[in-house]
């Protein structure tokens, strides 16, 4: 375990981190939005809101992590493009910006604002700074008037606030008005922003999000999650996607941390775990982690993001049950995700996807505005937090 901390901080510190900086654009704001495989940069690539607030988010963390100041400075940088993205007349953010700063795509979209909050409570965390708490209060009343009904949360808008179809986090042939994924990071982003301001509402909103995701999400005959919903909370599609539940796993304990509940936390924590053990059972092989499984067909990519919140959910799993298996399957994806998704070349970061037998996915980039810091970047943070004390 020692070795593989060590390991760790050096993937963190010698290659996310180097890539990340590097992609900093200091003439037009933000960072570029893509590099392709081939390791292109693309400058003139519109800037995604998600990207930039999850980069917000990693500089702000790793600056309290490690205390370098220089990524502190980065912190500021994407700080100052998140203000760009704001819609300055109608509240909000949009979905992407060109280069020059003018919208692309004028979207408001749930998720991307809980993103937006995410940044902000991790850079108020790590700077201190009042108006990046007072932007992300402003979003988070704006979430709670404009994203949510009186049964949950919806995804998509138009720049003025009208639904619109969900193009953005549907998938798998179907559109859905309601996802697993959106609530998820919703709860990830409220958690985020109550460590630095506990507001009652604030708490109470995130009380209820367990109990949507228990009684609407949750499935505790197949010991999973469902995904995409109509706006009844019907299921769309026989999905189990290995990702998001593992993810769900541990990212919910930081949910259950701060409200500090005895109750809730012993009445949502056995369904945690029985979908990190299930996932194990279904998905855990000496050659990494799958994707999901949609309508009975396996999909065996080795998606990075994939490969990433499998050694967490399995490092919390580890930390609550003291299970050896699960000690083990930290240590087998540790080693998959150094020998085959970390991508050699020098200057690079990670393969966006790897084939089962092991060659890396070549026709998809190694950044662009949904691959960022933020999965990668996460689990080596969280884990040199915690591996020390297991």
């Amino acid at each position: 375990m020692n070795t593989i901390t060590e390991e760790m901080r050096a993937e963190l510190t010698g290659r996310i981190i180097p890539f990340w900086r590097g992609l900093r654009d200091d003439e037009h704001g933000g960072y570029a939005g893509t590099v392709s495989f081939d390791l292109t940069r693309h400058p003139e690539a519109d800037r995604g809101c998600i990207q930039n607030s999850r980069i917000l988010w990693f500089f702000s963390e790793a600056y309290r992590t490690l205390g370098d100041a220089e990524l502190l400075d980065e912190a500021d940088h994407a700080f100052a493009m998140l203000r760009k993205m704001t819609d300055g007349e109608r509240g909000g953010v949009y979905w992407s910006l060109h280069p020059d700063c003018s919208p692309a795509d004028t979207v408001k979209h749930t998720y991307c604002h809980a993103f937006a909050v995410y940044g902000l409570s991790a850079y108020r965390a790590a700077s201190g700074s009042g108006e990046a708490l007072e932007r992300a209060k402003d979003l988070f009343r704006i979430m709670e008037t404009r994203c949510r009904d009186e049964d949950g949360y919806l995804e998509a808008f138009t720049a003025d606030w009208q639904p619109a179809e969900n193009r953005q986090t549907s998938g798998n042939g179907v559109r859905a008005v309601r996802t697993m994924n959106t609530l998820l990071h919703v709860m990830e982003a409220y958690t985020a922003l109550y460590r630095v301001w506990p507001d009652p509402e604030l708490r109470d909103r995130l009380i209820n999000i367990l109990r949507i995701w228990e009684t609407k999400v949750w499935n505790p005959e197949k010991r999973r999650q469902e995904v995409f919903f109509d706006r009844e909370y019907n299921s769309l599609v026989d999905l189990h996607s290995y990702g998001h539940d593992i993810e769900t796993s541990w990212l919910t304990e930081k949910t259950l941390e701060v409200l500090d509940d005895p109750a809730l936390t012993e009445r949502i924590r056995p369904k945690l775990l029985a979908m990190a053990d299930h996932t194990f059972r279904e998905a855990m092989s000496d050659h990494g982690f799958a994707n999901e499984c949609c309508r009975g067909i396996r999909d065996e990519k080795r998606c990075w993001w994939v490969q990433a919140e499998a050694l967490l959910g399995f490092l919390n799993a580890w930390e609550k049950t003291g299970e050896a298996r699960y000690r083990d399957a930290v240590l087998t994806q540790w080693r998959y995700i150094r020998d085959c998704v970390s991508d050699p070349r020098p200057g690079s970061e990670w393969f966006r996807y790897v084939h089962e037998d092991g060659r890396p996915g070549s026709d998809e980039p190694i950044a662009e505005p949904w691959k960022c810091p933020y999965h990668n970047g996460r689990m080596a943070l969280e884990f040199l937090k915690k591996a020390p004390k297991l």
